[in-house]
C-alpha cells in the first residue's frame, strides 16, 4: 500500500505534464485539425519522457542529487545560467497558463469571469504549497486528476471503428488544406509537451522530497512506467475524442470549453462535470508543479537550501521565488492575454531547451563514481543517445518552423 500511494508522484507529474491546460488546448485542438496522422508524435514522446524521467528519478535515488543540480555541475555556471534563464521563461509562461487554466475551468462551472478567479486560485496555490505536506499535495491533486479518465470513456461510448483508427494512425497522412511546415510545427509542439523540462526538475526534485534512496528504486520506476504512460493515455483519449467528433465536422478548437465539448456529448451532464473535476485538478496540480520547479531550479542552481520539506526559515529564498513566480504569473494572466497561446509558445522554447536538460541526466546516469552498479547499461544508452538525437532535431527546427508558419496560423 506504501508503494501505491507512493506512485501518485508520478501520476501528478503526468497530469501535469501531459494534461495541463495548453495540452488539454493542443491535444484537443491537433484531433480537431489533423484527425489521428500526429498520434505517432504523442507515443514517440510518451517513451522519451519515460527514458529519461527513469534516468533522473534513478539518479536522484542513488546519488540523492537533483536534475538541475546535475545541469549546473555538467555544463558549467555561465552554460547553467542560460539554462536557468531559458527554463525559467518557459516554466514561468506554463504557471501563468496553468493559473488560468484554473480560472477557466472555475468560469465554465460558476459562470464568472475567469480573470475575476485569478488572484484567489494564485492565492490558493501558494497556501497548498506553504501548507500542505508534499505527500498530501501529490496525492490529492494526482489521484482527482484521474477524473479525466471521463475521456476515455467517451472515446468508447462515441462507437468508433477501431479498424478506421489503426489504419490512419499506422499511416498518417498530411489532410488536406494542410502544408507540412505546419504538420510539422504542431509536431515538435506535441512532442515537447510530453518532456517538457520541467517535468524532470519536479520528478527528481520530488524524489529528493522524499527522501529516496536505492532502495527505493523500485518505488522510482513504479512511477515512471504506469504514471507517464497514464498521463500520455489521457492526452490521446482527449486527442482521439476530437479527432472523432469535431474533426469530420470541421470545428476548430481555441478554448477550453471546446476541450470538454465530445466529453459532454458522448456522457451528458454527468460526463461533463466529471470532465470540469479532472480538468480543475490536472490545471491545479500542472500549477502546483511548475510553481515548486521554479523555486527548484533556482535553488538548485546557487546551492540555496530547498523544498517543502525543508523547515520555511531555512529555506525562505526558495520560497520567496515560489511567490514571485506566482504573482508574476497571476499579472501576466491580468493582462488579458490568451492562455492557450502563451502555453502553446512555452511549448517551442521548452523544444529549444531539450537538449541543455537532458544531455547531462544522460552523463550522469553513466558516471561509475556517482551511479556505481546502477549505472545505466547498454539499451538505456541506446535509448537516451536516440531521443537526444531526436530532441537536438526538434531544438533546431522549433523557432524556424515557428516564424514560418506563424505560430500554426
Amino acid at each position: 500500500m506504501k508503494r501505491l500511494l507512493a506512485v501518485t508522484l508520478g501520476i501528478l507529474t503526468a497530469i501535469g505534464g501531459f494534461v495541463d491546460i495548453g495540452d488539454l488546448v493542443a491535444s484537443s485542438l491537433v484531433g480537431a485539425r489533423f484527425g489521428f496522422s500526429l498520434v505517432w508524435v504523442l507515443l514517440v514522446g510518451v517513451v522519451g519522457i519515460c527514458v529519461y524521467a527513469e534516468m533522473a528519478g534513478r539518479v536522484a535515488a542513488v546519488a540523492g542529487r537533483p536534475t538541475f543540480d546535475l545541469v549546473r555541475e555538467r555544463l558549467g555556471p555561465r552554460a547553467a545560467l542560460a539554462n536557468l534563464v531559458g527554463s525559467l521563461l518557459v516554466t514561468g509562461l506554463t504557471l501563468a497558463a496553468e493559473l488560468a487554466g484554473v480560472a477557466l475551468a472555475i468560469e465554465l462551472i460558476s459562470s464568472v469571469a475567469h480573470l475575476l478567479w485569478v488572484p484567489l486560485v494564485g492565492l490558493a496555490v501558494w497556501l497548498v504549497i506553504w501548507r500542505t505536506r508534499f505527500e498530501t499535495m501529490e496525492r490529492v491533486f494526482g489521484l482527482a486528476g484521474l477524473a479525466l479518465v471521463v475521456f476515455v470513456v467517451a472515446v468508447f461510448r462515441l462507437d468508433p471503428s477501431w479498424g478506421s483508427i489503426l489504419e490512419r494512425v499506422t499511416h498518417p497522412e498530411v489532410p488536406g488544406g494542410e502544408g507540412l511546415p505546419t504538420y510539422f510545427y504542431y509536431a515538435i509542439a506535441l512532442f515537447a509537451s510530453a518532456m517538457t523540462p520541467y517535468e524532470v526538475f519536479f520528478f527528481s526534485s520530488g524524489g529528493i522530497e522524499e527522501k529516496w534512496k536505492r532502495k527505493d528504486l523500485i518505488t522510482a520506476r513504479i512511477n515512471v512506467f504506469l504514471g507517464f504512460p497514464l498521463g500520455g493515455l489521457l492526452a490521446l483519449s482527449i486527442m482521439t475524442a476530437a479527432a472523432l467528433l469535431l474533426h469530420p465536422e470541421g470545428i476548430a478548437v481555441d478554448h477550453l470549453s471546446q476541450v470538454v465539448l465530445p466529453v459532454g456529448y458522448a456522457l451528458g451532464k454527468i460526463g461533463l462535470g466529471l470532465a470540469l473535476i479532472g480538468v480543475f485538478a490536472a490545471t491545479f496540480g500542472a500549477a502546483l508543479e511548475t510553481a515548486l520547479s521554479s523555486g527548484y531550479t533556482v535553488a538548485q542552481y546557487f546551492g540555496w537550501t530547498w523544498g517543502k520539506t525543508a523547515a520555511p526559515r531555512t529555506a525562505s529564498r526558495f520560497h520567496a521565488v515560489v511567490i514571485v513566480a506566482l504573482v508574476a504569473g497571476m499579472m501576466l494572466v491580468l493582462t488579458g492575454v490568451d492562455p492557450v497561446m502563451v502555453t502553446e509558445y512555452s511549448l517551442v522554447f521548452a523544444a529549444v531547451a531539450l537538449p541543455l536538460t537532458y544531455l547531462p541526466i544522460l552523463v550522469v546516469a553513466n558516471d561509475p563514481e556517482y551511479m556505481g552498479e546502477a549505472r545505466n547499461g547498454r539499451f538505456a544508452n541506446l535509448m537516451g543517445g536516440l531521443y537526444l538525437v531526436v530532441v537536438l532535431v526538434a531544438a533546431v527546427a522549433a523557432i524556424p518552423l515557428m516564424i514560418a508558419t506563424k505560430a500554426g496560423l
